[in-house]
């Protein structure tokens, strides 16, 4: 789940190349995160399904910008099973492996002049406190570029606030150049990019081997102690 730059850019400036992570990332991650979740596939799951719950109109596109190894993109497809989906990242081994996983997705290498068209849905899961705050701007404003009139742009990002959050992060080799950002910096982004704020809500309160407290979470979206926040944003109508 790479930020916007190129690979030699990359080496220069001290930010994670996720070519370097592309054979073992799996792996990193379940070793992240088990302090949260056995399970690292949950993560992937959970993010789609909430998508998918809150959805209410007809999905043709879909695009998974920073979609890294693919680890979501299964769970896109059957969410969207008519839709077409695409994935994009700066990590062109990502996307090697993220191809070998799921054939019947489109896989991009990422870049400023990169031509997609338009998309209903485009999710982005944690990968904006990969991007240095002086290039979030710009990005945003390429989502904005790629979204169909009526879709939205589905971000999860890291809650800085957490502490479970903060020991992942700082346990996470691909972390390492992690800046996180709290959901007022997102706001800013979309109303920058002319998109209007549709959804701002905390998740992730429970870990799975908790489940039978999962139906509460719904409840509490406006506390800001879940692992991660959920913003959505659309072009105004």
């Amino acid at each position: 789940m790479g930020a916007p730059s190129g690979e030699g850019e990359a080496a220069a400036n001290g930010k994670i190349d996720f070519d370097d992570y592309s054979a073992d990332y799996d792996e990193l991650l379940r070793e992240s995160t088990k302090l949260y979740a056995e399970d690292s596939e949950y993560f992937a799951r959970y993010k789609v399904d909430l998508i998918r719950g809150a959805v209410r109109r007809p999905i043709a596109r879909v695009l998974e910008y920073g979609c890294g190894t693919g680890r979501n993109i299964g769970y896109l497809q059957a969410a969207f099973p008519d839709a077409e989906i695409v994935g994009t990242d700066v990590s062109a081994a990502s996307l090697q492996v993220a191809a070998a996983s799921n054939p019947q997705a489109r896989f991009e290498v990422e870049s400023e002049d990169l031509e997609l068209g338009r998309f209903d849905l485009i999710f982005v899961a944690s990968v904006f406190h990969h991007i240095p705050p002086t290039q979030r701007a710009g990005v945003m404003e390429t989502l904005a570029g790629r979204l169909a009139p009526g879709g939205s742009i589905d971000i999860f990002e890291h809650n800085p606030f957490n502490p479970v959050t903060q020991r992942i992060v700082s346990t996470c080799p691909f972390d390492a150049d992690a800046i996180l950002l709290k959901p007022k910096e997102l706001r800013s982004l979309f109303r920058h990019a002319g998109l209007q704020l549709q959804r701002q809500t905390y998740c992730l309160f429970v870990p799975p081997r908790l489940s039978w407290f999962l139906p509460l979470e719904r409840f509490l979206g406006w506390l800001p102690l879940g692992g991660q926040y959920w913003v959505s944003a659309g072009h105004a109508r």
